[in-house]
């Protein structure tokens, strides 16, 4: 069994790694939005999680441009940064790219900042400091 290291608080590092399928696509051959924004989403859980084994939802999220297409086959990769954490949440700032199924190169595609909370099974928000006590866990970050 391998142990992976966390990297350090404030740097950029893969959180999420998908190929775009059909179902995702709309009829111009593109992915839709609202696919890129769920990924998003769950990048933002994976980077908070790294501070806490709790429950956590999305409670903002800034805007979203888009600057270029995903296409179908494209791998796109979700890059994670923790840029704020605070008593019950953490900023998390993701940055999307395309990998292009056709020559590999690395497209920017958008960005998004979310901020994440921690929620007790209630869905009161708690400190992240007690947050894997409300699990049953010890925190690990």
């Amino acid at each position: 069994m391998t142990t992976e290291t966390a990297p350090p608080p404030g740097s950029r590092h893969l959180a999420l790694r998908i190929v775009t399928m059909p179902r995702d696509t709309n009829h111009y051959g593109t992915i839709f939005g609202g696919v890129i924004l769920s990924y998003i989403d769950q990048a933002g859980f994976v980077e908070a999680r790294r501070h806490a084994p709790c429950r956590w939802v999305t409670a903002a999220i800034d805007r979203v441009d888009f600057k270029a297409p995903v296409h179908l086959g494209d791998i796109v990769n979700f890059y994670a940064q923790t840029t704020r954490i605070g008593r019950t949440s953490v900023t998390v700032r993701i940055e999307v790219e395309a990998e292009r199924n056709t020559d590999g190169t690395h497209i920017p595609v958008t960005a998004a900042t979310l901020v994440m909370v921690a929620i007790d099974q209630a869905g009161l928000p708690i400190p992240i400091s007690q947050a894997g006590n409300a699990t049953g866990n010890t925190p690990t970050a």
